[in-house]
């Protein structure tokens, strides 16, 4: 796999797709690695060029020193894109992946579009992670082994009938967590890069089409975030999908892969 650099940060990524058709890239959320993207992806990738790295601090990706920011994550696509010869880019984050892409959009001039999943716009009007959900994904409990931790951390992110009804899916989550995690001191700096971003004043600034995706249940980042930034965006096609988690594009992935598609394609 080839590797980008930014300011002497090593960073994993790997492309698929045909290498003569528009690109997409993207962006995973707090301490997630590229497997979150496996639903997504390989449908992309039948029409357009995919991008996806490991961010700072996870995978096979190199742990500067932190905290982090958006804006450092930023040029660490930016780097990512330079080296695989891309110079326009359709942006697809999800949570702290969304808040990354946004950032590269108002900071560089590659992106195409913007499609934001489980996003958050930051700043003080934007609603805060239940506090119910903020124990379970800082507080761990000391005697639980690595895997038991993950289990622990991530269960709020899935609905309670996709926890009890996939037992595999969530077993071969586990696995690929135990691969890529960052460590828990890289995980507190990615954090940092999220409770520190605010692009409230700067939403106007977007301009290439926007997507914003939330499922209506999400107990990580509540709905509301997602309609604060449909409000600011000023290209923007906002869709709920009702009773869907954080991972909605996991539990309810071909609805998501159409209607990302369906945006792509148009834009």
């Amino acid at each position: 796999m080839p590797y980008a650099s930014n300011d002497g940060v090593e960073l994993r990524y790997e492309t698929a797709g045909p290498d003569d058709a528009p690109a997409v890239a993207f962006v995973e959320g707090l301490g997630y690695g590229t497997w979150m993207w496996r639903r997504q992806r390989p449908a992309v990738a039948e029409s357009y060029r995919t991008v996806i790295w490991d961010n700072r601090g996870t995978g096979e990706s190199d742990e500067p020193e932190g905290p982090y920011t958006t804006e450092g994550m930023a040029g660490d696509l930016a780097a990512v894109l330079d080296d695989a010869g891309i110079d326009r880019v359709h942006l697809v984050g999800a949570s702290l992946g969304g808040m990354i892409a946004l950032q590269y959009a108002l900071d560089y001039d590659g992106a195409a579009s913007l499609s934001l999943l489980c996003t958050s716009p930051g700043g003080e009007e934007a609603p805060p992670m239940p506090e119910e959900t903020r124990a379970r994904v800082f507080d761990v409990p000391d005697d639980l082994d690595r895997a038991a931790a993950i289990r622990y951390r991530m269960r709020p992110a899935f609905t309670e009938d996709f926890w009890e009804e996939h037992p595999d899916v969530i077993d071969r989550i586990v696995d690929w967590r135990l691969e890529t995690d960052p460590s828990d001191r890289a995980y507190e700096w990615q954090a940092a890069a999220a409770t520190g971003f605010d692009a409230t004043d700067r939403l106007g600034e977007v301009d290439v089409p926007e997507l914003v995706l939330h499922g209506t249940d999400d107990r990580v980042v509540p709905v509301e975030n997602g309609r604060l930034l449909a409000e600011g965006l000023p290209d923007v096609r906002l869709e709920t999908v009702a009773g869907g988690s954080h991972l909605f594009f996991i539990e309810r992935d071909e609805l998501v892969n159409e209607r990302l598609l369906s945006f792509l394609d148009d834009v």
